[in-house]
């Protein structure tokens, strides 16, 4: 019997080879019919016999182009029309937009197997690609996905590319950024100055620059990189020198796996999330010869390792170094340049030569920055690769009224929700200057028109003075509402876990400001959707000087050691002790006593801060977290026994006191305890103490899961001990794997929490976020 059949195919279905993908299932099935990208995803009609259209259909999910993803497939009968054969149809445009764009994915290998050809059109091409592989976010303006709503609109194609364009047997059928020699996009290399140089073979010549030693910028997918010899000590410090990185880890670049292994240990896990199509950076520990620049990673145990993700960079990898340093081409603290102009102007006094070419990138995105925990990613930024694929909210989500979260002062992100789903944007960075405000509102004005989002709803951080909430405040004709920073936190860890149910919420992160004006960071909540408690926290002691305390860790150890010693502290024989200005203790003791720029705080971060000062690790940061990274790297594989700590009922719930424990960490260090011994204790000890405060909850409020988030899960010690810790006591506890613990998953938190509010959720606990907003 002959039947007909109309569908619609949402997900990732367009500029995945999608269209021809369907045309060839039809042809197998001798089923007549069309195929069309819409503004709602993909739309089909297919007529044969009945038997071919159930086969055909579940082809369709069981088999779907590589870089596909179905969210949804839904089909009716219709009257047949006794056609003949299978259109793909110009694409068209409508009033609502359901599509998923894809990532930007790495060339795929047969787009390399051609590129190293001699004998094809496209050998040693940058810019080869496939319907498998190659850009995409990083160049769409609009959608439907064609090549006219692309930055590749200026280049025409050619005769052999058009044909391969039209022939649905083709690899590149209807690949929108399709190219080659004769008519794509091209490199050039040029001076310090931006002056052109003639040659032959750019890229070649721009290896050999890297193998004298000289510092690359180089225009890739989502931006520039600054690339240098990472096995050239001098050139390496000389970048860290232009750029005014002191001692925050370079990422590097491998040609290959084999590569990668002779430089970091890496498991089977860790291997197959770099050679996956996102090809994110992975943070793998260093092996002990290694052969390349101490300055690469100094103080670090780690080396963060990416392969090769375009055609560009695989035939730049051909030179005679083993890795490359590759760190964002940008200034210190601003986003990632993009054009050439800007670049050469940017650049100008740190790199020594440009490798430009003229596609031009309509979104920057960083590299994604990912570790391994428990088999999976645990994204510290997620950035190229994964954006826009959103994150998928349970199905009942799917009518919530579509709303924005506008994410935090630190690695901020946003995130549009609509219909269920919630688009994290790429990594913003953080908030703190002009250019990165411009970046912010471009980012939004995007995904609101890819996506035709109309927030009903903007949600920012309590935090009165951040640029994000001062940025609601300009908003016309939509409601904004504050969130508290760790309610966000854990209902952002929540909502990727797919469980809308009250939670017991650990966050443990450097700072957020609280509901009583104080700064937060050692918080456990009992929490919900739209309404949290404040349960435990860690005993709140001065922040002086403000951000400058967090710079400044010895600081913080002096407020500890006071706290726990009282002010004989100053007589302890600890080398601390030894290095700091008398002069100075006394002035930091009167900031904080007389509460001079001197909040109080619970802050876990600034807790790690005190302790890496005490043990001789870091007394000032280089750079964000330095000091709490470097007290994990420390610490002893061998299992401890956990310095004490004292719980005890405070005024507005448990009160976790950390003094006990710097007591415990100052008689160590008096006695000769190695370092690693002590970094060991005081980890176990603040599993412990999290671990007895949460029981102790659980007891009051009968809740069994517990939602982890902030960035002190970053520290997979911690992660991974408190998470063995709450299972064997019989909690479920729910992780972050698909969006960063850090603040740059805080924007999901935000959208979801506005979502579940615009929708009328009542809360189940004593909500202690203020009211909305209307503008």
């Amino acid at each position: 019997m002959r039947s007909r059949a109309k569908a619609l195919v949402r997900g990732i279905v367009q500029g995945v080879g999608f269209r021809p993908f369907i045309y060839n299932l039809a042809s197998r099935y001798s089923l007549a019919g069309y195929v069309v990208n819409t503004s709602q995803g993909v739309d089909l009609e297919v007529e044969g016999e009945e038997e071919s259209l159930t086969s055909f259909f579940k082809a369709i999910t069981a088999f779907p182009p590589p870089l596909a993803y179905i969210s949804d497939l839904s089909w009716t009968y219709v009257e047949p029309k006794n056609e003949k054969g299978f259109l793909i149809k110009p694409s068209e445009s409508a009033s609502e937009r359901s599509v998923i764009i894809s990532p930007d994915m790495c060339v795929c290998e047969e787009c390399l197997k051609e590129m190293r050809n001699p004998a094809d059109r496209r050998y040693r091409y940058p810019f080869i690609n496939c319907t498998d592989c190659g850009p995409r976010y990083t160049i769409i303006k609009d959608i439907p996905y064609d090549r006219d709503l692309t930055t590749m609109r200026q280049f025409q194609m050619c005769p052999s590319c058009l044909e391969e364009y039209h022939n649905p047997l083709d690899r590149r059928f209807h690949t929108q950024p399709n190219a080659c020699w004769d008519c794509g996009p091209r490199v050039s290399l040029h001076d310090a100055k931006g002056l052109k140089i003639e040659a032959s073979d750019p890229i070649l010549e721009a290896a050999g620059l890297l193998s004298e030693g000289k510092i690359l910028a180089l225009k890739g997918l989502g931006g520039f990189h600054l690339a240098v010899d990472a096995g050239n000590d001098r050139s390496v410090r000389q970048l860290r020198k232009r750029k005014n990185r002191e001692e925050k880890p370079f990422a590097i670049m491998t040609k290959d796996l084999e590569t990668a292994r002779a430089i970091g240990k890496i498991d089977d896990d860790e291997a197959r999330i770099l050679l996956s199509p996102q090809r994110p950076i992975v943070l793998v520990r260093k092996q002990r010869s290694h052969g390349l620049s101490p300055a690469v990673a100094p103080r670090n145990s780690y080396f963060g390792i990416m392969l090769p993700y375009t055609p560009l960079h695989h035939l730049l990898m051909d030179g005679s170094y083993r890795a490359l340093v590759m760190t964002s081409g940008n200034r210190s603290e601003e986003p990632i340049t993009i054009a050439n102009d800007s670049a050469i102007n940017d650049l100008y006094g740190i790199a020594d030569f440009f490798l430009l070419h003229n596609r031009d990138i309509h979104l920057r995105s960083d590299d994604s920055v990912v570790r391994v925990f428990m088999g999976k990613p645990q994204h510290l930024r997620r950035s190229r690769g994964y954006v826009p694929v959103p994150i998928f909210l349970p199905p009942d989500a799917s009518r919530l009224p579509c709303t924005i979260g506008l994410g935090a002062e630190l690695k901020s992100t946003v995130c549009v929700q609509k219909d269920g789903q919630a688009f994290l944007s790429q990594h913003i960075g953080d908030m703190e200057n002009l250019e990165t405000l411009e970046f912010f509102k471009l980012t939004i004005a995007h995904l609101r028109n890819i996506l035709e989002a109309k927030p009903q709803i903007a949600v920012h951080d309590l935090h009165p003075d951040y640029l994000s909430t001062r940025y609601a405040g300009t908003l016309e004709d939509i409601e904004t509402l504050p969130i508290q920073h760790h309610h966000a936190h854990i209902i952002s860890c929540m909502a990727e876990n797919g469980y809308m149910e009250p939670v017991i919420g650990v966050a443990l992160d450097g700072t957020g400001y609280g509901t009583d004006k104080t700064v937060w960071g050692g918080e456990i909540l009992i929490a919900d959707v739209t309404s949290f408690q404040r349960m435990a926290h860690i005993e709140q002691i001065p922040l002086p000087g403000g951000d400058a305390a967090a710079r400044n860790p010895w600081r913080m150890a002096v407020v500890y050691l006071n706290r726990a010693f009282g002010e004989g502290f100053m007589d302890l024989d600890i080398p601390l002790i030894r290095k700091i200005d008398p002069a100075s203790v006394k002035n930091i003791l009167r900031m904080a006593e007389r509460g001079v720029n001197s909040p109080l705080t619970s802050s876990c971060g600034r807790l790690f801060d005190a302790v890496s000062a005490i043990i001789g690790l870091r007394g000032t940061n280089a750079y964000e977290g330095q000091a709490a990274i470097e007290l994990e790297m420390s610490r002893s594989p061998v299992s401890c026994n956990p310095y004490p700590w004292i719980i005890r009922k405070g005024k507005d719930g448990y009160v976790m006191e950390a003094a006990p424990m710097i007591k415990g960490i100052v008689e160590d260090i008096i006695s000769g305890a190695a370092r690693g011994i002590v970094s060991a204790r005081f980890h176990a000890a603040v599993i412990g103490m999290v671990s007895d405060a949460v029981t102790k909850i659980r007891s009051e409020t009968a809740l069994s899961t517990v939602a982890l988030s902030g960035g002190c899960f970053q520290n997979l010690a911690i992660v991974r001990g408190l998470t063995d810790n709450l299972r064997k006591k019989g909690f479920r506890v729910l992780f972050h794997s698909k969006v960063p613990t850090n603040d740059g998953g805080i924007s999901l938190g935000q959208a979801v929490f506005g979502a579940f509010k615009a929708a009328g959720h009542r809360g189940g606990f004593s909500d202690q976020n203020p009211e909305s907003n209307r503008s």
